[in-house]
């Protein structure tokens, strides 16, 4: 997976972290933040890569294993109606900052690694790090660091477990996302309870 090992084998970093979220775009259900942290090795050694590149079943199998060997996991929901106030503003990168910035104090790391949502890794990584007082080194394409790999599947099956709880009760509404005719059908139609959409991305998408 071409893992960033200078990134990784500096002797002046004792303790990794890595963040990552998911659900950034739908138009249905909430954002989730990650944080892991734990040795490289360890989590490699149970298969932790991007999580776009798993399958959903293979995905819960290293997620039950991360929590099992990282020396500390935990996430953060930011609910739709949170996810509206900062995008109405055009703060959806300020959003991840300070719910991030809020995760960080759950788990102590030397340094953090995150997958930058700026196009300029560099411009988030000093925001984030002012916000904290903490070590930062945001990237494009985190996931290579294994700690946000960790930590994109993390947040991934968090959030695909709420999801499943919300079709459960509603109905397959599809992928979440506004591309999706079968999602904005049942948007459209009230299918969806008004709480678990976004709708600032109704507006921003025309749904």
């Amino acid at each position: 997976m071409g893992f960033p090992q200078d990134l990784l084998s500096r002797p002046y970093l004792t303790v990794i972290g890595g963040v990552d979220e998911a659900g950034r775009g739908p138009l249905v259900g909430p954002l989730v933040i990650a944080v892991v942290v734990g040795d490289s090795d360890v989590l490699l050694g149970v298969g932790v890569r991007d999580s776009k590149a798993l399958s959903p079943g293979a995905r819960e199998r290293v997620f039950a294993r991360v929590l099992e060997v990282a020396e500390c996991v935990n996430y953060i929901v930011v609910e739709p109606h949170i996810v509206d106030m900062y995008t109405s503003k055009g703060l959806l990168n300020a959003l991840e900052i300070d719910y991030t910035a809020k995760l960080l104090a759950t788990c102590p790391a030397d340094v953090y690694y995150v997958d930058s949502p700026d196009v300029k890794p560099e411009r988030y990584g000093s925001a984030l790090s002012m916000a904290t007082g903490k070590r930062i080194v945001a990237l494009n394409k985190g996931e290579r660091v294994p700690q946000v790999a960790a930590a994109s599947i993390v947040a991934k099956v968090v959030r695909d477990r709420l999801i499943d709880l919300l079709k459960r009760e509603v109905g397959d509404f599809g992928s979440g996302y506004p591309s999706d005719p079968r999602t904005v059908e049942f948007v459209k139609r009230g299918l969806v309870p008004s709480e678990c959409i976004r709708h600032s991305w109704k507006v921003r998408f025309k749904v």
